[in-house]
């Protein structure tokens, strides 16, 4: 399966939008992605999963990286996922500790997670 990224700015943000499945031969796509909007300097970012139709752990890890490259420039970076099957993925990985997961794009917009308000790897 074919992965497409698309990328958009809203209200001081980069929304990042895969479309696709997210696995291992896919995944370096949206490292690739987020890696050039951080080194560019946007790093308060949003991935929206609504549009992902898989993702698997090199998925995952792409993601918990982007989070530590955001964090690191004391970015924010949150998640939009409403799908029950991710749900559950993050669930039973317990990444839904790490990670903001919000319900729409416009409460990630509205709360973003902060790298400033993470203690411990936690959101605060």
């Amino acid at each position: 399966m074919q992965l497409e990224i698309e990328i958009k700015a809203e209200d001081g943000r980069h929304v990042v939008i895969p479309r696709g499945e997210v696995d291992l031969v896919t995944q370096a796509q949206l490292k690739e992605a987020i890696n050039e909007l951080v080194v560019a300097g946007k790093v308060d970012i949003i991935v929206d999963l609504d549009e992902t139709t898989f993702l698997d752990s090199t998925g995952l890890g792409a993601l918990i990286g982007a989070r530590r490259k955001t964090h690191a420039f004391m970015g924010s970076f949150a998640i939009v996922c409403t799908q029950e099957r991710m749900l559950k993925l993050f669930r039973i990985t317990s990444l839904d500790k790490v990670f903001a997961i919000r319900d729409s794009r416009a409460e990630a917009l509205a709360r973003p997670e902060r790298a400033e308000q993470v203690q411990d790897g936690q959101p605060a």
